[in-house]
């Protein structure tokens, strides 16, 4: 099947990372479901610079998946629209701090909803649409999820639970489905949480590649496990600049 028969349904899509996937899958002419939560402007912007540049068929779903029934409606608005559904990303995310001592059962809440629970039950949904058509599910990891970082024990933990559900995922839904994850080093610096120069350099010295990585090298990883990648499940594809060396 050509890229441009392919739907492609990515979470959190209008900025950043999810945003950098979009436009790749865009240019290898996949269609698009962009899923997003508050950033209606940028979801609507990206979707018309893919429409005017590729040409790209975008659906546009706004919604908040830790929603105990959201993530199954946004499946079945993305069957209704396209009536196929070739892959998955589950891009959407949050990244935030807090001192152990602070932490509250709302923060590991959210958490545990949009790093876990989401995608468990949007592949749920998906999965037979996915059967139908042999796709995939790229879950959107971290490096953090095999070496926590201090004060950011929900992030990190919850984002190590996504990668056993990759894991757990690729054995059910075999051999029909493939499922696999990205784990990102750093790609960009956090909003509102920019580190002082030092602290930057600093960590790039723990990189074996002593750079920031750019979020086209994400995308890049995502569609090669969404098309490429046919004999490959469960994997876990680190992409840190060899930063998980040091």
């Amino acid at each position: 099947m050509k890229a441009t028969e392919k739907v492609v349904l990515i979470t959190g899509a209008a900025r950043r990372v999810g945003a950098a996937i979009a436009r790749h899958l865009a240019a290898e002419g996949c269609q698009l479901v962009l899923h997003y939560r508050r950033s209606r402007s940028d979801a609507e912007a990206l979707a018309a610079e893919l429409r005017h540049q590729y040409r790209t068929e975008c659906l546009l779903i706004a919604g908040d998946l830790a929603a105990v029934n959201f993530p199954a409606q946004l499946i079945a608005a993305s069957m209704a629209h396209f009536g196929r559904l070739d892959g998955l990303v589950n891009n959407a995310s949050i990244y935030q701090s807090s001192s152990f001592a602070q932490i509250t059962p709302e923060d590991w809440q959210r958490m545990e909803a949009i790093h876990l629970r989401a995608p468990l039950f949007l592949t749920q949904a998906a999965a037979p649409h996915l059967r139908r058509s042999h796709g995939a599910v790229v879950n959107i990891g971290d490096i953090h999820g095999e070496i926590p970082l201090r004060s950011y024990l929900p992030y990190s933990v919850t984002k190590a639970g996504l990668l056993a559900l990759t894991r757990s995922l690729a054995k059910e839904l075999g051999p029909d489905i493939r499922v696999n994850s990205v784990s990102p080093g750093v790609v960009l610096w956090a909003e509102n949480q920019d580190p002082p120069d030092g602290d930057k350099q600093a960590l790039l010295e723990r990189n074996a590649l002593k750079r920031v990585g750019n979020p086209q090298d994400i995308a890049s990883a995502v569609a090669y496990l969404l098309f490429d990648a046919q004999y490959t499940t469960g994997h876990n594809l680190v992409v840190d600049g060899g930063r998980m060396l040091y």
